[in-house]
């Protein structure tokens, strides 16, 4: 069996160097420009997709709708969550991230993006871009929406997906591509491949760039490789 997964292209902040999180950022030119050469890329390779799992947010969905076109397959049916959502930075959304180094130092800064569980500053609820206040999330009990997250609250919020929805396509035998982001990928990938809580900091999964996992019957990886 195998699974996909695709982060995102380029989004106009990563150009910009800016902590994004849950903010709704497009791509930029290089970015639809990766998801263009990714679809070709697994068009190239044989892969074929009987569904596809992404966020809901533009970069991610933008990202899915690319690829499956570029590669023949728009017609896929694609399940939109707000659990593969990016990890919610908090109050560090819109900020520079060498900017925030240099006001609170390197390390701190390279904790609140890498530990497992040191949350970041947390964004007030009145916030003009709190998820409070987005008509997405507005379906969802208040206690569910966050206001900043680290990995581990990603995973918890990750999980309950891939045990109702990703994990049984791929049980059923259905090819599953996963559009989604940075952390929300690194949190399905440290529960596939059974990474440590500190190993996960080193972990790194590129813009742009299908990983494929190929699984046993029990879902355990069996190998991984980019395309």
């Amino acid at each position: 069996m195998e699974l996909v997964f695709i982060r995102h292209g380029q989004s106009e902040w990563n150009a910009k160097n800016l902590f994004t999180g849950w903010r709704d950022v497009p791509l930029s030119e290089q970015g639809l420009a990766e998801a263009a050469a990714a679809g070709r890329k697994l068009k190239e390779h044989g892969y074929q997709f009987d569904i596809a799992f992404t966020s809901v947010l533009t970069r991610a969905v933008k990202t899915c709708n690319i690829v499956l076109e570029e590669s023949g397959q728009l017609f896929v049916p694609q399940v939109k969550t707000w659990r593969l959502n990016e990890r919610h930075y908090g109050a560090l959304q819109g900020l520079n991230k060498q900017q925030t180094a240099e006001k609170y130092g390197e390390e701190q800064v390279r904790i609140w993006r890498r530990s497992y569980d040191v949350l970041p500053p947390l964004l007030d609820r009145d916030d003009e871009f709190s998820a409070h206040n987005d008509r997405r999330y507005a379906h969802l009990p208040a206690d569910a929406v966050p206001d900043g997250e680290n990995l581990k609250v990603t995973l918890e919020r990750v999980l309950p997906f891939w045990h109702d929805q990703i994990a049984p396509a791929v049980l059923a035998g259905r090819r599953v591509l996963v559009a989604a982001h940075g952390n929300s990928l690194r949190a399905l990938a440290k529960h596939i491949e059974r990474i440590s809580d500190a190993d996960i900091m080193a972990l790194e999964i590129p813009t742009g760039q299908p990983l494929v996992y190929k699984l046993d019957g029990n879902l355990n990886m069996v190998d991984k490789f980019y395309l």
